[in-house]
């Protein structure tokens, strides 16, 4: 895969990403937000302190501008840094098309990335958790992510070794065993977290992990399906018909 492809499928995976974000957008201020509204209410009504400050940003600004330009600018970074795995994976995980190679990869990315990581630290809305604790949580919940990245590609590389010996289903079926038992063994020995406070509403805590689920869902699905589409375009575009012939010449053929 040359340069202009590989910068091609960046530019076209930051879009892809700008186009995921606004989508997950959507989900986060719909979702999101109103549980962010709630968890405040209540961290307000049991706070100490009767006298507050001026806030430097009203909470309006945060939910509509400052939301929508966090998300934005991380669909778009998320986006450049996915296109350039998927050059890295694609021809490397099996010789799937463009189109379902970034689904594939989008899939793998939001379990590995997400999914694992939550499961173990799963997110929390403001008011829950202790400020002087949040540099430790934040190391572990990175520590995490890194961990379940890195067995995630430990388990694709095994699982290519194995498949001359054991067949590809078999190989699959060991390779995910081990990501399973490597996965429990990092839960049961990274120290847990349990910072919810007893009157906390438990409803509302599982309604605001649920929208953070839905965000990156959203978020990793609409990349991995538009981006597959742009790419497909890049890789294998369809041939132009000129005077009842087929014309070629030009077309990119799919790296394998």
């Amino acid at each position: 895969m040359n340069s202009a492809i590989v910068r091609n499928l960046l530019v076209r995976g930051m879009l892809a990403g700008l186009a995921a974000g606004l989508l997950a957008l959507v989900v986060a201020y719909f979702l999101g937000e109103p549980r962010v509204d709630s968890a405040i209410g209540y961290e307000e009504a049991h706070s100490h302190a009767h006298e507050h400050g001026v806030e430097a940003v009203s909470r309006t600004m945060q939910s509509t501008g400052g939301l929508a330009t966090g998300v934005l600018v991380y669909g778009v970074a998320f986006g450049g840094i996915a296109a350039l795995a998927y050059c890295f994976a694609l021809g490397r995980i099996g010789r799937f098309g463009p189109r379902a190679s970034a689904l594939l990869l989008s899939v793998a990315g939001l379990l590995a990335v997400y999914v694992v990581p939550f499961l173990k630290y799963p997110a929390n809305p403001p008011s829950v958790g202790d400020p002087d604790t949040i540099g430790k949580r934040t190391t572990l919940y990175f520590l995490m992510m890194v961990l379940s990245v890195l067995l995630a590609v430990a388990t694709v590389i095994l699982g290519k070794r194995l498949a001359p010996r054991l067949g590809n289903w078999n190989a699959t079926i060991a390779a995910g065993a081990f990501f399973v038992l490597a996965t429990g063994l990092a839960y049961a020995f990274l120290p847990a977290v349990n910072e919810v406070p007893k009157d906390f509403s438990g409803t509302l805590l599982w309604q605001f992990r649920l929208a953070a689920l839905a965000i990156q869902l959203t978020l990793w699905t609409a990349f991995g399906l538009v981006f597959g589409f742009l790419a497909e375009r890049v890789l294998a575009p369809k041939p132009a018909a000129a005077g009842g012939q087929e014309v070629t010449a030009g077309a990119t053929p799919v790296a394998h």
